[in-house]
């Protein structure tokens, strides 16, 4: 079990704890989504999901915390939109082989033994042509200490990235320092990683 019940009791305050707008990354990169069927991984409290689900995608959202999938219900009948939701742990959760034509991943906070694995089989579940889109805290957000807690081993930089991901065609990676404001608990200028990468369609 890969599940830190702080998540819980987080996502059990009354406020959002990310906010419930989406991702700036996400936003400015949801054109390079392809298809109608999104997987979004460790989705928290909603704020992605139900951004997708607005733009008309047909959204799975998966995350170990009972908590936020229960907030993330809330928002998204807030909006009314129609998300599926799984409350599982992402260590063992069978992502389907060639079932999602894209894939995100918003600051999802896994140690690098799970992490690669993932993204592994991140790389199987999507269909020829499909797409990763994903931004996470890189190592040098330690300095900052504007988010992504203390364990260095839950981000990545992007040559990291690009090695656990092999079998996809980055279009976009980079890492770099930007602010970052989603909520009480990330905010201010931090050190990211972002990729959007396509699975080659042979």
């Amino acid at each position: 079990m890969n599940f830190d019940p702080m998540w819980d009791t987080r996502f059990a305050e009354s406020d959002y704890a990310y906010g419930t707008e989406p991702n700036d990354f996400l936003k400015a990169q949801v054109k390079q989504l392809k298809g109608k069927r999104v997987l979004s991984l460790a989705e928290g409290e909603g704020r992605n999901a139900v951004y997708l689900a607005k733009l008309g995608f047909e959204v799975t959202a998966v995350d170990a915390s009972i908590k936020g999938i229960e907030k993330a219900q809330q928002l998204a009948q807030a909006w009314g939109v129609s998300i599926e939701f799984i409350h599982a742990d992402l260590a063992h959760f069978a992502l389907g082989h060639e079932q999602w034509d894209s894939i995100v991943a918003i600051f999802a906070p896994f140690g690098q033994g799970l992490r690669a694995k993932l993204h592994q089989r991140v790389v199987q579940a999507l269909v020829p042509g499909g797409v990763f889109l994903t931004e996470a805290y890189s190592p040098e957000q330690i300095q900052f200490g504007t988010g992504g807690g203390k364990d260095v081993d839950t981000m990545l930089t992007a040559a990291q990235l690009a090695q656990e991901l092999r079998g996809v065609k980055w279009t976009h990676i980079e890492q770099l320092e930007r602010s970052v404001v989603e909520g009480r608990y990330h905010t201010g200028m931090a050190a990211v990683v972002q990729g959007v990468g396509v699975k080659p369609n042979f």
